[in-house]
């Protein structure tokens, strides 16, 4: 009987995921896990740390990245994108050539267009057209790469934030920010390498795939921070548990952890050694550094930030102080732009939330030198349509044309790039596709797009599928 069990077994753990991926060699499982073996010749594969720093394909412009994702999807229309024809045709019909071929994504293309809700006016030395909305950050003018020609597959929010953030319409994919931390590794092991924070009215419309790992290891996946309370949940010991006794368990674990790696070879025992270990680490880092009660008072209303409230504000200004203190890659996600109906005064309130702490963590950033190799990105998912939705105040989605901004990391400053027809409706002159963009990021961050690559399924899978093309003129 005794033997029948153990035979049962047996065949039980040659069933197993993780059995096929170690033996059979095959998907990323394999390839990390032979690669943990290679280390030392002959010897059961040991734990390492899957986030020290690492080289490059070259030398990169920009070694960190704060991502400020602007979720809904801000209307380019009146923002960035000044289109003075458009006003002219307030309450006419589009021209019929206008919508050849043209799918909405909820309004009938056929409705009236919709002329620009605020005005516009050029700003520094550059003459960018910046709304009037955002004054504050019209004043680093110079300091912004404006993109108006940004081009996308998707008019639906989860799809088009999912591929604006994997280079992919499907789950499953590694985020920009898991291929750059796969890529370059981080420079803190006392923090996570990847730390992401949510304001707005909601948690993204793509979900954690906006910030997942796909079928990369899940150690380098986005960690999900609060700017109030708790820096993360469950960060403290409960009740009765002394750092004596965690210490202890932690390191029983990872002798178990330890064993079993050298016996199955799974990467993802790594990653959990790793994990343990990283949380003990940041019970003691994360809480001063996420305290930002300690910044002068001056920093503090640059930013419009008060200590102890979630808001944007703060987040801007704790993503300063993870890039400086060597977190490779800070997302924060303002999800509030989805202004089907209400734009005038929705755009009025979430610019006065966004506007004043975007421009002073670039003017805070340059002010410690850190802005020339961290790369800042401000944007949406896509842009609004020119057609009016929701009686006379709204805008519906819009792949065809929208407005990004960049500052530092290599980006050209004061450069505006592209051209959209009279009604902001399609692109006419230098057209970037999200593939495009993703191509020149991670050349800005030293990769070649097309050698990032990791072995998936029988292909090789990078950021930019089988697309994207380097926009040099992007490039200081």
């Amino acid at each position: 009987m005794n033997l029948r069990h153990e035979l049962q077994a047996e065949y039980a753990r040659y069933r197993t995921r993780r059995w096929f991926f170690k033996d059979c060699g095959v998907g990323l499982a394999g390839i990390a896990a032979m690669d943990l073996m290679s280390r030392t010749a002959g010897a059961a594969p040991t734990a390492v740390n899957p986030l020290l720093p690492k080289r490059s394909h070259y030398p990169a412009k920009a070694k960190r990245v704060i991502y400020l994702f602007m979720g809904g999807a801000p209307s380019h229309l009146e923002l960035f994108d000044h289109k003075p024809e458009l006003a002219k045709w307030d309450g006419k019909l589009p021209p019929p050539e206008l919508l050849k071929g043209y799918r909405a994504a909820f309004i009938n293309p056929n409705s009236k267009l919709l002329g620009p809700k605020y005005k516009f006016a050029r700003h520094g030395q550059s003459g960018a057209e910046i709304g009037e909305l955002l004054p504050h950050t019209a004043g680093i003018a110079d300091d912004l790469t404006i993109v108006r020609s940004m081009k996308t597959d998707a008019f639906n929010h989860a799809p088009a934030q999912i591929l604006m953030s994997t280079g992919a319409q499907i789950f499953g994919r590694p985020s920009f920010g898991a291929w750059t931390l796969y890529g370059l590794g981080t420079e803190n092991q006392d923090l996570p390498g990847y730390v992401v924070m949510q304001s707005g009215q909601k948690g993204p419309s793509g979900g954690m795939s906006n910030f997942g790992c796909g079928f990369l290891p899940t150690v380098y996946q986005g960690v999900p921070f609060r700017s109030s309370g708790e820096p993360v949940l469950f960060l403290n010991n409960p009740e009765g548990v002394d750092d004596a006794t965690q210490r202890d368990t932690l390191d029983v674990l990872k002798q178990l952890n330890e064993e079993r790696l050298g016996v199955a070879g799974d990467p993802e025992i790594a990653s959990r050694i790793n994990s343990f270990e990283l949380a003990y680490r940041m019970q003691h880092t994360a809480p001063e550094l996420m305290d930002i009660s300690k910044e002068p008072k001056h920093i503090l209303d640059m930013y419009g930030a008060k200590p102890g409230e979630a808001s944007f504000a703060n987040n801007c200004l704790l993503a300063r102080r993870l890039i400086e203190s060597g977190v490779r890659f800070v997302q924060l996600f303002h999800e509030a732009w989805d202004h089907h109906g209400g734009l005038t005064n929705g755009l009025k309130e979430q610019c006065g939330l966004t506007d004043q702490p975007c421009a002073a963590l670039v003017r805070d950033l340059k002010q410690r030198g850190l802005l020339e190799d961290t790369l800042v990105i401000w944007g949406g998912e896509f842009g609004r349509t020119p057609m009016v939705q929701g009686g006379s105040d709204g805008r519906d989605h819009h792949p065809n044309c929208f407005s990004m901004w960049f500052a530092g990391g290599g980006m050209k400053p004061g450069l505006t790039l592209g051209q959209s027809d009279e009604f902001g409706f399609n692109v006419t002159e230098d057209p970037v596709h999200v593939h495009d963009l993703h191509a020149t990021l991670l050349h800005l961050l030293g990769f070649e797009h097309t050698k990032l690559a990791v072995r998936f399924q029988g292909l090789d899978m990078r950021l930019t599928n089988v697309h994207g093309e380097l926009v040099t003129k992007l490039l200081g």
